[in-house]
């Protein structure tokens, strides 16, 4: 379930004027916990959950260290971001005090079709990588290529994927994401003014020209930047337009491969 336009608006604004009260970069979440006087706690819960937010006459976080939800690591902090997304949403804070929502137990890509937790993670996008901010660092780099965000991602201390994501909703190049498993398309994300709309095969398929139709198909499983035709990837191109490029970097990993597609 998609965010309408007029929570989106609110839930950025929320997020962006409580991470550009700090100065630092990135956003001193444990700055946050602190001010709010909220119990955070990092243990092992095996496999329950990546992070929750619990009211028990105050508020109490809990991150799974089984999951990788460490103190400073990129999966500790957007989960921890997250979570704290639904302590400061207020129909969130208030529904899980008076009992109207149950705890809501975060796995990363599992509960992501649900609006609630749409939300708490559209928080921690921008509470994590405020629009003012990111966008004065991506100014620093005149032409795109994917160390841009590399580089953006050590800055905010975020995962290639969550900057990925940011970067295509409010960066300085039009990109689009692609992440895949077991041979097939999972999720795509793109820009609103990327250039190209429909990938060339159907059904979750993979372009077997791509670099992660190589890698699945032919097992060249290296981390790379190459430049491909844009009908390697996209169909519904004009006749004028079959001899365009465009760039894809792909980071592959065992049975999963993230792909970043950007034109010239």
């Amino acid at each position: 379930m998609e965010i309408n336009n007029t929570s989106k608006v609110l839930i950025k604004e929320l997020a962006e004027f409580i991470a550009l009260e700090y100065d630092e970069i990135p956003t001193p979440l444990e700055k946050i916990i602190d001010s709010e006087d909220l119990k955070l706690f990092y243990d092992d819960y095996e496999d329950a959950f990546d992070g929750t937010l619990i009211y028990d006459n105050g508020y109490f976080i809990h991150l799974n260290t089984k999951k990788g939800n460490r103190p400073n690591t990129q999966r500790g902090r957007f989960t921890l971001a997250h979570e704290l997304g639904h302590y400061f949403i207020d129909n969130h804070r208030i529904g899980l005090r008076n009992g109207l929502l149950k705890p809501h137990p975060s796995k990363n890509n599992t509960n992501s079709h649900q609006k609630i937790e749409r939300e708490a993670d559209y928080f921690a996008s921008c509470l994590l990588m405020p629009e003012a901010r990111f966008n004065n660092d991506c100014e620093g780099f005149k032409h795109f290529d994917f160390s841009l965000i590399e580089n953006l991602s050590k800055i905010y201390n975020v995962s290639i994927t969550a900057c990925a994501i940011r970067f295509a909703d409010i960066g300085t190049h039009p990109i689009m994401i692609v992440y895949c498993e077991d041979n097939k398309i999972i999720w795509k994300w793109n820009s609103n003014d990327f250039p190209y709309r429909y990938l060339a095969e159907q059904n979750s398929k993979i372009p077997i020209d791509s670099l992660v139709g190589q890698y699945f198909n032919l097992n060249t499983g290296i981390k790379r930047t190459e430049k491909l035709w844009a009908i390697d990837w996209f169909d519904g191109i004009s006749n004028e337009d079959l001899n365009n490029t465009i760039f894809e970097h792909i980071i592959p990993y065992r049975n999963k491969a993230l792909s970043v597609i950007w034109a010239d």
